[in-house]
């Protein structure tokens, strides 16, 4: 992992194209999100680590003309596509920047609403995400999230190439700081950050034959075998052997893959009582 880039999957073309699909499949879910969060036209929102594109096209829609959405991404390579999507979509009221969702330099208190989608599960220091987007919203203002959690994450009959993989991938996430079961405690990092009125919305899918993310658990290690290999966790003979095991397995349409569990998390940020006078 590049040390100066904590996100755990890579810049990768493959890893760009990967999000980009990952967009459409997740529409949806992230429109469904948005209809429940008080979002009023006018408002001010922020998408973090909102990669090549994220859903700052439909916060554009949401908060319309008279209101503005800013994506912030870290990878300049990221930032560049992002501000190119908006380009073509003549999205007028977004605007991409540069920036740690860890410590964003941004105004605190400036936006009405704050959402960040699987950014917390691929990167070190989760908490720290969540705190800065509960100080970039006003009081009253939203904070929503959509994060994974592996637990679910399985195909059957079991494979153990599948098992093996997971193995050395959950090792190397852990020893770069990186829970990938962080998705079921989300809501508590946002309720220990001081959100209130905390809504929870757990999805789970199978991925058919054919599915496009039916083979999401390996195309992340395929994104990563460089550096695992480079970490010594596995010799590449075996993890060769491995991953064409583990894609005839995921090939064979009578193999049930189930996704990850995911949780949509959302609250407020509580209006502070105006301290009481005397007179």
């Amino acid at each position: 992992m590049d040390k100066t880039d904590p996100y755990l999957l890579g810049r990768n073309p493959s890893e760009v194209e990967r999000l980009r699909k990952q967009v459409q499949e997740l529409h949806g879910e992230a429109r469904w999100l948005l209809d429940r969060l008080p979002i009023t036209r006018g408002a001010k929102a922020i998408d973090l680590g909102c990669g090549p594109q994220g859903i700052v096209d439909l916060l554009s829609e949401y908060v319309g003309p008279r209101g503005s959405v800013v994506g912030l991404e870290k990878s300049d390579d990221f930032v560049a596509t992002a501000k190119q999507f908006v380009k073509e979509k003549g999205l007028a009221n977004v605007k991409i920047l540069k920036g740690d969702a860890k410590a964003t330099g941004l105004p605190r208190e400036s936006f009405d609403l704050a959402h960040a989608r699987l950014v917390l599960v691929n990167v070190p220091e989760p908490e720290r995400i969540v705190k800065e987007m509960v100080e970039l919203v006003k009081p009253g203002g939203v904070v929503a999230s959509h994060e994974a959690d592996y637990l679910p994450h399985l195909c059957d009959p079991p494979s153990p190439a599948w098992d093996r993989l997971f193995e050395v991938y959950d090792s190397y996430s852990r020893a770069h700081g990186i829970d990938l079961f962080v998705g079921r405690r989300t809501h508590r990092m946002f309720h220990d950050a001081g959100m209130v009125d905390l809504q929870v919305n757990p999805i789970v899918h199978v991925y058919p034959h054919g599915h496009n993310r039916r083979t999401i658990f390996w195309d992340f290690i395929n994104n990563v075998r460089d550096r695992v290999l480079e970490h010594e966790l596995i010799g590449e003979n075996e993890l060769s052997t491995l991953m064409q095991d583990l894609k005839r397995h995921l090939d064979n349409p009578r193999t049930l893959v189930v996704s990850h569990l995911f949780f949509q998390v959302w609250g407020r940020k509580p209006i502070e009582s105006s301290p009481k006078t005397n007179g």
